[in-house]
């Protein structure tokens, strides 16, 4: 039986479905013509039968297909899809549907927040990330040379479907780069959901199906509660930056596609969890717990290879969104299930963290 999580905002509000085969685009009406958008890695596996199913629904489908890869959310493939969208004649009663991971979801999302002022979008989520993080709260974007998702629009969906089934032919590393995300709501705010998390490693890898509905759900529930206090990011919603400050940094200065997003993420959670012990009470014990979680998860907490120029990292997190006349702000935690945005740290105890980040666990 699928879950069906509610996100309150209003006039803007909409679905999620959660289980094994939902409906892939429920709140169209028969007849809408929908532009299916998916990556190359994507459309090969999911395209032809998502495209069927949509069209057994009544809907008018015509594809687009982009390459796969963090390097195509940018300017030149917006571009792409303005033209493609164009060429099918969509107008104001058409909407776009974006079948894929992150990127393929902000960039499909920016393009439809943006094309005559905004079609409706639906989200289809084929990662774990995206159905647990990127799919819902309305957050769209690409980036720039010069840094991650600086260009975009706060743009809500008319309803998200994560189809569990389609987590079955996701990579291994792709599949636990995600669990980052999972891990980061039970620190933000859920300990027990942390704790339950803890208890169930092995499963999660295996990706036990009731296990993951279950997990799905509850990061959804966190996020739409959390995007309802704050659609727009401009308070409490800053809360799910947690990890992302360093996180955004490594991927730009190592490369994206080196490093995952998730991986990067999970770097920067232990990153900012020995700042949050430094500077914020955090148990050290706790933050233990955190990387060592991580860990039996098989995602990193430390970078590999040549070491990193913390300067490069540094001048990286110079262009984050959150920071202000050039000081980083963090989320920091205070206790599993607790945390504070906008944290300001002294340069020494950054540099210091990171050195530490490179070498050992927090103790």
């Amino acid at each position: 039986m699928a879950t069906a999580i509610n996100v309150k905002l209003g006039e803007r509000s909409y679905p999620i479905h959660i289980g094994q085969g939902v409906p892939l685009a429920g709140e169209l009406d028969a007849g809408t013509r929908v532009m299916l958008v998916s990556d190359s890695n994507v459309d090969a596996l999911h395209g032809e039968a998502c495209a069927r199913q949509l069209s057994g629904h009544g809907l008018e489908v015509v594809r687009a297909v982009i390459p796969a890869g963090e390097a195509t959310k940018s300017l030149q493939w917006v571009e792409f899809l303005y033209a493609k969208a164009a060429e099918a004649g969509l107008d104001r009663s058409c909407a776009m549907a974006a079948l894929g991971g992150g990127m393929t979801g902000d960039l499909v999302g920016f393009v439809a927040a943006t094309y005559l002022r905004g079609v409706r979008f639906v989200q289809i989520p084929t990662s774990l990330l995206a159905m647990v993080d990127s799919s819902v709260g309305g957050k769209t974007g690409i980036n720039l040379p010069q840094g991650k998702n600086l260009v975009g629009a706060f743009y809500q969906p008319v309803e998200v479907n994560a189809d569990l089934v389609l987590l079955a032919t996701l990579p291994r590393r792709e599949y636990i780069s995600g669990l980052a995300e999972v891990v980061k709501y039970g620190v933000i705010w859920d300990a027990s959901f942390f704790h339950f998390l803890e208890k169930h490693p092995a499963e999660l890898l295996d990706r036990n199906p009731e296990l993951l509905e279950k997990v799905v759900a509850r990061c959804c529930e966190i996020k739409a509660e959390v995007v309802a206090m704050d659609e727009r990011e401009l308070g409490p919603r800053a809360i799910l930056n947690f990890g992302h400050t360093l996180g955004h940094a490594l991927e730009k200065v190592d490369g994206y596609g080196r490093w995952l997003h998730g991986e990067a993420v999970a770097i920067g959670m232990n990153y900012a969890a020995r700042l949050s012990v430094v500077t914020h009470g955090f148990k050290p014990a706790d933050a233990d717990r955190i990387v060592r979680l991580m860990e039996r998860l098989e995602l990193p907490v430390r970078p590999v290879g040549a070491p990193l120029d913390w300067r490069l990292l540094r001048e990286a997190m110079m262009l984050d969104k959150k920071t202000l006349k050039k000081r980083p702000r963090f989320v920091l935690a205070k206790q599993l299930g607790g945390v504070v945005t906008g944290c300001e740290v002294d340069e020494p105890i950054l540099a210091e963290a990171w050195t530490a980040c490179c070498n050992k666990e927090p103790s």
